[in-house]
């Protein structure tokens, strides 16, 4: 079905979508509430991705909406752009009081992850040079990570996503391993004299793989030892996804720059912010400097009211509790799972952010290439799921409910019995 009462399909050019699949009616989405979106085609489907990883509350809720509603009309637009609004200041503080005020002073509005990022990499490179150490413009981060796709963060994400057909910059940037400390150590021993940042997720939205607890303490290690300002990009771990309201809150040492979006507005906003340490923040006020920053939608009254009634509503519903209570029943249902389904090669993840590895029928991991397909027959199962490395990704609202849980975990398997069986006949016509 094509274009079917939604205007023509074909104008819109959506985003990582395949030529084949635009301006179809099964892929434009008319509505969503709670944890269920509706389809033009009129299919109402059970999200069992939080939107894009971003709405944990799910949809829908009336306090964020009413928020953004209010300050539309009381303040319009206001900006952070050579002025100040009281709205930014609110959710500034608030954020600074969620995220700790004993290690974070400062909060930078932006607008999304990737422009987040690439505000970042201005902050590292100036705070290194106010402190005399102009040389230190290298920024590094993981293999495997994803920090977004505009210029800075495309440099900096660690999957090959066609950054040299881009013409993307990376001569100041460098990628190593996630987990093996060795890697960075030898960069370290080389260039640790130039490397203003070292950039991680707490968990790589790729492949949902946490980083260990013995390389989170290598890091902090090292960033004592060669002086760079250690990143924690928890653009898609924050506001509960990972168990802890941020997922560095659990490190021994907390990062000097901390990265959070999608969650933030609960997904209804373009909002992003950068949370910045006492050390970082009082260079800069020291030295009475000004970075050269702005962006025009950042730190405007919606969205920063979607941030403060976003904090609100995850306090009023315990959401990160919530969200502990259903990882548990995802550990244990996802073991099942494992054991039960001979394609099902293993899980990774934590919290609220889980992947599905699978395999081919002769055991090799299921190729990138495959991946689609998977995603379209649990979708025809009945729930929305995310493609991952070598299978899918699941990011379940924190206020899931167990039977909305039983449900997506139902859709799984049938996606995967029905993908299996349809794979099982091309192989055997071939």
């Amino acid at each position: 079905m094509t274009g079917t009462g939604t205007g023509s399909g074909r104008a819109l050019w959506p985003s990582l979508l395949g030529e084949a699949q635009q301006g179809t009616d099964e892929l434009c989405a008319v509505s969503a509430q709670g944890v269920r979106v509706r389809y033009a085609d009129g299919r109402e489907l059970l999200c069992g991705s939080s939107g894009l990883w971003n709405t944990n509350i799910g949809y829908g809720n009336r306090t964020i909406a009413d928020a953004g509603a209010e300050a539309l009309r009381d303040a319009s637009y206001l900006s952070v752009f050579r002025y100040e609004n009281v709205y930014a200041r609110r959710a500034a503080a608030a954020l600074i009081d969620v995220c700790g005020a004993r290690h974070y002073q400062r909060v930078l509005f932006s607008t999304s992850g990737g422009a987040a990022n690439d505000l970042v990499m201005k902050v590292a490179r100036h705070y290194h040079a106010l402190r005399g150490q102009d040389r230190r413009k290298v920024v590094v981060g993981l293999r495997g990570s994803y920090h977004g796709l505009t210029f800075g963060g495309f440099a900096l994400t660690g999957d090959n996503l066609g950054q040299q057909v881009y013409g993307v910059d990376q001569r100041l940037v460098r990628h190593v391993a996630p987990n093996e400390p060795a890697e960075i150590k030898a960069l370290l021993a080389r260039q640790g004299a130039q490397i203003a940042a070292v950039v991680v997720e707490p968990v790589l939205g790729s492949g949902a793989v946490p980083l260990t607890e013995e390389y989170i303490a290598e890091l902090l290690r090292l960033r004592a030892e060669y002086g760079f300002l250690l990143v924690a990009d928890e653009v898609a771990t924050g506001f509960g996804r990972t168990g802890t309201f941020f997922a560095s809150q659990r490190w021994p040492g907390q990062p000097d720059l901390l990265v959070t979006s999608k969650g933030l507005t609960n997904g209804t906003m373009p909002a992003a912010a950068v949370v910045a340490s006492h050390q970082v923040a009082d260079a800069f006020t020291d030295a009475g400097a000004m970075l050269s920053h702005g962006e025009t939608q950042a730190g405007t009254p919606v969205t920063c009211a979607a941030i403060l009634a976003t904090l609100q509503e995850m306090r009023r519903l315990n959401a990160v509790a919530q969200g502990r209570r259903l990882s548990a029943r995802m550990d244990t249902e996802l073991a099942r799972l494992t054991a039960e389904e001979p394609r099902v090669s293993g899980t990774t993840g934590m919290g609220c952010f889980r992947s599905i590895r699978l395999t081919t029928a002769d055991g090799s991991p299921l190729p990138q290439a495959h991946v689609p397909a998977l995603v379209t027959a649990i979708r025809e199962a009945g729930a929305i799921v995310h493609p991952g490395v070598q299978g899918i990704q699941l990011f379940p609202a924190l206020t899931y409910t167990e039977a909305e849980l039983t449900e997506l975990l139902e859709c799984v398997r049938a996606g995967i019995a029905a993908y299996t069986q349809s794979s099982a006949k091309a192989e055997a016509a071939a």
